[in-house]
């Protein structure tokens, strides 16, 4: 059978829900703005980036078969996106994330991904049962996991034999679900891509630099990483050192998917045969041609 994909996006698929006003906003303000519903999630907007850059990504995640589940999985199939492998349940609605942006940053978030944790190890099925691999022949390759699971789920994965043999590249949902990738912080295959707070949370200080980040999760047990700090500049650590890397200066519209924008576009130039600086540039420069963007797509 011939191979419909070149990555496994494993974490959250759902619909995001963001408005933005261009205006600075406060608690209990009520400015005018623009309010867009799209396709979304960590896994997702992974996926997608993925996708723009060439590659043929396969989501495991679980979406409902509700009326916005088939929405969702059709965005998906109209972006290139192998859903096949797509746990879908009529017992679990389709997750959904909701933000408010200003021109001072993001105000707040809500994440709804309680199917996503509810269904649990049933996305990784496919791994098991043959359909992408098994215990006895686990899956080889490139996979982005993010910590939208649950901290048991992911304790399985970093442990479990099916993906074994896999190039892990691991993401937390937010800093709210950092801690949760505690147990790839000393994994031998997984690259963390993370930002500076994130960091922070995962070694429990405080780095005043993506530099002094990366150098503290390296102290943890970290294989490699990749840390980012907004607008100042990136760091990638490994047991070859550290390099740094300022992203471009431009007008920011936007600021939900960046970091996933960065890390996909940095796994399509790896994949590509890019190391060091030159992929580090090319992820910094999708991503901000992301985040000063008008519109979503």
């Amino acid at each position: 059978m011939a191979k419909t994909h070149d990555i496994l996006c494993i974490g959250s698929v759902l619909w995001d829900v963001i408005g933005r006003s261009p205006n600075h906003m406060w608690l209990g303000v009520d400015v005018p703005g623009r309010i867009e519903r799209l396709p979304g999630g960590v896994a997702m907007n992974i996926a997608m980036t993925l996708a723009r850059f060439g590659m043929r990504p396969a989501l495991l995640s679980a979406v409902g078969r509700d009326a916005e589940g088939e929405d969702l999985v059709r965005a998906c199939e109209a972006f290139g996106l192998e859903t096949a492998y797509l746990y879908r349940s009529d017992d679990f609605p389709t997750d959904r994330y909701v933000a408010v942006e200003g021109a001072n940053g993001l105000i707040a978030a809500i994440a709804d991904a309680h199917s996503l944790e509810q269904a649990g190890a049933k996305i990784l099925s496919p791994l098991e049962d043959g359909r992408l691999g098994s215990a006895q022949t686990p899956y080889r390759g490139l996979v982005a996991l993010d910590g939208n699971l649950t901290l048991e789920i992911l304790e399985e994965i970093a442990v479990s034999p099916l993906l074994s043999k896999a190039d892990l590249r691991v993401a937390p949902a937010s800093p709210g679900k950092a801690e949760r990738l505690r147990p790839f912080l000393t994994h031998s295959r997984a690259v963390l891509y993370v930002n500076r707070e994130e960091a922070g949370l995962l070694c429990q200080k405080d780095f005043a630099t993506a530099c002094a980040a990366a150098e503290g999760l390296l102290a943890r047990g970290a294989a490699r990483t990749l840390v980012t700090d907004g607008a100042n500049p990136v760091a990638e650590g490994h047991n070859g050192g550290i390099i740094e890397l300022p992203p471009p200066q431009v007008t920011v519209t936007r600021l939900t998917g960046a970091g996933d924008t960065f890390m996909a576009a940095h796994i399509a130039e790896e994949a590509r045969g890019e190391r060091g600086l030159v992929a580090l540039e090319a992820a910094l420069k999708a991503a901000a041609d992301y985040v000063s963007r008008e519109t979503a797509r």
